[in-house]
């Protein structure tokens, strides 16, 4: 069947492997229509990807439908159209334990720790599949990106009202600000990428937008009266703009990183310490996320149909990946048919 691997840094085959056995206890065997390609996906092709080892099969932002279930499965049916929550936990460790299965200690993500979705077919735990009977393929694809904003900004206990800066204007910031929105607060992304913030300011209803390029102190203190953003969310996966972060935020705020890179990062512990600042790491979503994201898309709360700016049929994505980097290119999210 026709597979997508990504057998080492800068190097993208489409290549053909065996279909999966019958699915077993528990399991369902799943036809993949759509796979998004994400940010994941782009570090682990530029070979800066934590957690991640080559060859690999890539995709985890899945469109599928449900071809056969094994015996225990009584969630979904043959024929369903489902998005797929990719977080393969123990449900033993001290994370699992305590409900939070995002952060299993030996978590395996689809497409990273282990092999992902962009082949024709794929078993997975039924448990992991969240049917909708009113999304497309394109939108259940897109639920996955939705769950990691949705998380952040839930671990951030955004309030109404409150001054909300988001860094990075990509598809994961897109959602921080979605869900930020959804909860009251007032947004502002901020971005070095004229493009993005231009989207993000047509599409996203957003309250400011703010060029990172120049020095954004000026610009956040006159928006908040002085008193800076109470929540501030870096979605960049950049250790600059991730040491940054302690500046933007106000005394007694909360800082939460959503990108993912693999360096360290560092900030005043004085300074920390003056602002009695909160630091958050945000990884994945809970099954909860996918069950609200889900209900919020059918009832048209969330609206992702501009985000799809690219897309192709599996056997082309080996030579369209490195043209879609090409900041000239403008992807914001590209999404492969299968």
């Amino acid at each position: 069947m026709k597979t997508i691997s990504l057998t080492r840094p800068g190097f993208i085959e489409c290549i053909d492997t065996p279909e999966p056995p019958s699915p077993g206890h528990g399991e369902v065997l799943v036809r993949v229509h759509r796979a998004g390609v994400c940010g994941t996906d782009i570090g682990a092709y530029r070979g800066k990807q934590p957690f991640f080892s080559y060859p690999r099969i890539i995709g985890h932002e899945l469109g599928v439908t449900v071809e056969a279930i094994g015996v225990g499965v009584n969630n979904v049916s043959v024929g369903d159209q489902c998005a797929v929550e990719p977080y393969l936990n123990c449900g033993l460790c001290i994370a699992c334990r305590r409900g939070k299965t995002n952060c299993c200690v030996s978590l395996q993500c689809l497409g990273v720790h282990t092999d992902g979705g962009m082949r024709e077919r794929i078993l997975l735990p039924a448990k992991k599949l969240h049917p909708s009977a009113r999304l497309t393929l394109d939108q259940l694809a897109l639920v996955e990106t939705l769950g990691i904003g949705a998380h952040a900004v839930a671990r951030a206990n955004v309030e109404p009202e409150e001054n909300v800066l988001v860094v990075g204007a990509g598809p994961i910031g897109l959602a921080a600000m979605q869900f930020a929105r959804l909860a009251g607060a007032r947004v502002f992304a901020m971005d070095v990428s004229a493009s993005r913030l231009e989207f993000a300011r047509t599409r996203m209803n957003l309250d400011e937008t703010i060029d990172a390029t120049a020095d954004p102190l000026p610009r956040l203190r006159e928006l908040t009266a002085g008193d800076l953003p109470t929540v501030v969310f870096d979605a960049t996966g950049n250790v600059g703009s991730m040491n940054r972060s302690l500046e933007y935020v106000a005394a007694g705020g909360r800082i939460v990183f959503i990108g993912l890179v693999q360096a360290d990062f560092s900030f005043s512990d004085a300074e920390f310490h003056r602002r009695e600042a909160t630091l958050l790491a945000s990884r994945n979503a809970l099954p909860a996320d996918f069950t609200r994201i889900i209900g919020l898309m059918e009832t048209g709360r969330l609206d992702t149909t501009p985000w799809i700016t690219h897309r192709c049929p599996a056997e082309e994505l080996p030579s369209r990946f490195e043209r879609w980097l090409d900041p000239n290119e403008r992807c914001l999210k590209a999404m492969v048919e299968f």
